[in-house]
Parts: C-alpha cells; sequence; structure tokens
C-alpha cells in the first residue's frame, strides 16, 4: 500500500509545474553531444594518428561515420550541419529551461530568470540615489527611479496629522505612517494584488475602520510588535519587496508650525492646509529634533539627490528643517536638484512660478540644497487648465531667466502627465535625471 502511494506521489511530481524542465535540460545536452560529434568530424585530420592506432571496432566505428583516409566533403558537411543542429538545440533547450523556471518562480513574470538576474545586477549597480519629500509628489518620482537604480534612500517627512495617519500617531504615539506607506508601494516589486491591498482605503461608513488604509494598519502592527520604527519599515520593506529604502527624516514625533502672511501662527499640517492662506514661513515644533542617522550616511554617500516634487511647505521643507538635513546635503558632492511642482496649490503656492517656490526653499532653508531646477514647460488641456483655475490653481510658470540670474541652472522639459490629475510623469521625471546625472 506504502509503495502504491510512493509511486502516486512520484508520479503527481512529474505532472508539477517544473516537471517539464528535465525535458529541456535532456535536449540541451544532447545537443551539445551532437555539437561535440560534428566538431570531432570536422577536425578529424586532427584525430587520425588517434583513431588509427585505436583497436579496429573504435576504427569501424569512425568509419562509419565517413573518416577515411582522405578529406571528404561530405563528411566535413556533416559535420558543419550536426555543429549548427546541435546547438540551436542547445539555445532551444537553454531558453526554454529559462523560460520554464521562471513561470514556476514567478507566473507573472514575463522574461526569464537569467534576464532578471541581469537586470537585478543591473540595478544594484546603479547611482546611489537620495530623494526628499512626501505626499504624491515624491511616490511619483520613485516609480520613476527605481527602474534605474535600487540603490535608493528615500527621506520621509513626518509632520502628517491628519486622516488616518493623525489618528495613529495620536493613538499609538509613532511617526505618521501614510507618506512612507506611499513610498513602499512605490518602490514595491511585489504583485500588484499585494501593493492593492497595502493601498485599501476602508470606507467612511466601516465604523472604528474608517478611513483608515490596510497598510497603515500593518506598519502599525509591525511597530507594536517590534516597538521600533525602523524594524517595523525593514520588515514592511520586505513584505513588499522594495527597491531601496525608505526612511523617516527623524524617528522624533514632531508638528508643523506655519507663520502666515498674516501674521497668525498655525500649528498643524492639516490646518495649515485647509486655512488656505498664503504662508510666509514653516517651522518644526519641537524645532530641535534628531535626524535619522542613517539619512545623513545616505547623502553623504549619494551620487544623486532630488528635492521634491510636492508640497513646497508642507511636504519638501519639512525634511530640510530636520537639524543636519540641509547641512549635509550642502556640504555633499552629489549632483543636486530641485524638482519644481507642475500646478500651483492654493493657498501654499499660489500664483507661484517656479523661481518663486526656490525663493520659499532659501526662505526657509539655511545654505543652499541644489544647483539644479527641472521646470516643465508643457501645458495642460484647456478643459484640464480651466478645471483647475476653478479651484485656484494655474500651470506653474517656466521663468527659466529668473532662476539663472538666482544662480541656479534650469532644466526644462516636458515632465508632465496629464490624466485625472495633473502630475510629473514618472518615467520623462526620471530619465531627465538621469540625463543629467551621466550628462
Amino acid at each position: 500500500m506504502r509503495t502504491r502511494r510512493t509511486r502516486r506521489h512520484r508520479f503527481r511530481r512529474l505532472l508539477a509545474p517544473t516537471a517539464g524542465i528535465y525535458r529541456y535540460v535532456a535536449a540541451a545536452v544532447a545537443g551539445l553531444l551532437v555539437s561535440l560529434l560534428g566538431a570531432i568530424i570536422i577536425f578529424r585530420t586532427l584525430l587520425e594518428p588517434v583513431y588509427e592506432n585505436a583497436s579496429s571496432t573504435w576504427g569501424g566505428f569512425l568509419a562509419g561515420l565517413g573518416f577515411g583516409d582522405s578529406a571528404d566533403t561530405v563528411t566535413h558537411v556533416l559535420g558543419l550541419l550536426l555543429v549548427f543542429f546541435g546547438a540551436s538545440v542547445v539555445v532551444w533547450g537553454v531558453k526554454r529551461f529559462d523560460k520554464r523556471v521562471a513561470e514556476a518562480v514567478d507566473p507573472n513574470s514575463r522574461n526569464g530568470v537569467m534576464d532578471a538576474y541581469a537586470r537585478k545586477q543591473m540595478l544594484a549597480l546603479g547611482p546611489r540615489i537620495v530623494a526628499l519629500g512626501g505626499g504624491t509628489g515624491l511616490s511619483t518620482l520613485l516609480r520613476g527611479l527605481k527602474q534605474y537604480s535600487s540603490n535608493i534612500t528615500a527621506l520621509v517627512t513626518v509632520t502628517d496629522d491628519g486622516g488616518s495617519s493623525g489618528r495613529l500617531t495620536t493613538e499609538m504615539g509613532m511617526i505618521p505612517p501614510g507618506d512612507i506607506r506611499n513610498c513602499l508601494v512605490a518602490l514595491a516589486d511585489a504583485e500588484k494584488r499585494m501593493t492593492d491591498l497595502f493601498q485599501y482605503r476602508f470606507k467612511e461608513s466601516s465604523g472604528v475602520f474608517s478611513g483608515h488604509s490596510i497598510g497603515n494598519f500593518l506598519i502599525a502592527g509591525f511597530y507594536e510588535r517590534t516597538g521600533d520604527v525602523d524594524a517595523a519599515l525593514q520588515m514592511a520593506s520586505e513584505v513588499l519587496a522594495i527597491r531601496g529604502r525608505v526612511i523617516p527624516s527623524t524617528r522624533n514625533t514632531v508638528r508643523l508650525r506655519a507663520l502666515m502672511a498674516d501674521g497668525n501662527e498655525i500649528c498643524g499640517e492639516t490646518a495649515i492646509v485647509e486655512s488656505g492662506g498664503p504662508i510666509r514661513r514653516v517651522y518644526l515644533d519641537p524645532a530641535e529634533v534628531e535626524p535619522h542617522p542613517e539619512a545623513l550616511e545616505a547623502i553623504k554617500a549619494a551620487d544623486l539627490i532630488v528635492i521634491g516634487p510636492g508640497s513646497v511647505f508642507t511636504s519638501v521643507i519639512p525634511n530640510l528643517l530636520v537639524p543636519g538635513i540641509a547641512k549635509a546635503i550642502e556640504d555633499s558632492k552629489a549632483l543636486k536638484a530641485y524638482v519644481c511642482n507642475v500646478m500651483t496649490q492654493r493657498g501654499e503656492s499660489e500664483a507661484f512660478t517656479a523661481a518663486e517656490h526656490v525663493v520659499a526653499l532659501e526662505a526657509n532653508v539655511d545654505g543652499r540644497v541644489c544647483d539644479y531646477v527641472l521646470v516643465n514647460v508643457m501645458s495642460p488641456s484647456a478643459d484640464t487648465a480651466d478645471r483647475y483655475h476653478s479651484h485656484k490653481q494655474d500651470i506653474v510658470e517656466p521663468d527659466v531667466e529668473r532662476l539663472r540670474q538666482m544662480g541656479y541652472k534650469p532644466v526644462t522639459g516636458d515632465l508632465m502627465s496629464e490624466t485625472d490629475y495633473v502630475r510629473h510623469d514618472p518615467a520623462r521625471l526620471a530619465n531627465a535625471l538621469m540625463d543629467l546625472l551621466y550628462r
């Protein structure tokens, strides 16, 4: 009875998805032997001293293959045919083996194992990139950059106090996970079902789960289990198999304060955004927080540092206000670029030109943190522009001459994507940055 079960088990193994690989291995080996046989026939003159002194049986075998005393053209042609046929079988077998193994490991894979390995090695040798920001802008940038390198460090702002992130920060004393979650998903190599699950947000009618995203819950769960934000992010990174790493600019709980143009001071990122008024300066509360040590190390080792895109006062500048971050960027030998927004934002950057975005950086951050400014010069369609204008948003004017007068090097191009929203195109933006880096 046990023998029958063993036989059935072996039979089922033969029907497994990888069973066909043995056929391709056998074909490749057979093709190699045929090629070797053809090579022997072609170079028979080099082997004549060997087979002439061999036994009669071995000599008869070779003679039966066409080995004679004189150079036979037909024999040479036969040898060439065997070599090419055998080589073709080897190539076919190796390719089919590679594809079958790739399908068994990852059913969604379109390329073979060797292609995947080569791409992984290429990305591992890519430039060391540090990207600073938050919100949708940073995650958009990361989607493009991960096609060029896996040596990416995303430094994420931690001042978000609204929605799911704000509630988890208040209830669990952790840093807000929302922007971090978006960056993890942007760098993910996991299946789309996993990333979709990570981003799924419960409906407003879901009781205690209302407004929360599953990814925020998972990060909070990892944090509760480990008691350490770095360990929690490492676990989340492994779940999503990300290219690179995502770290907060500081591990301290911090809020954002803004001095408005009318002289009032507002505390809290959500309140600042909802006020809709023009902002003069922003501050961290408390001001003296510790920068993440890995953030400083990444900046020091970087080949390329990218600041933005994102809300200039609430996503970009808060990272640069963490003590030590702006100074490390200023001292870095890396190529440093600021990516200007495509559209203005009501209150925060209303009517700002490209140069005025940079002026906001200079007014709030000590030192010079960029040399290049990437500016979009493409305009959206008239219908889209009218829709944005009704919400007091317009295309950012690319006043590149003023940027030059300020001492910066503007880099212009069509960096825009126009779908439901107008934002940067990940591929175009990343390509522009890589061109700038390798120029």
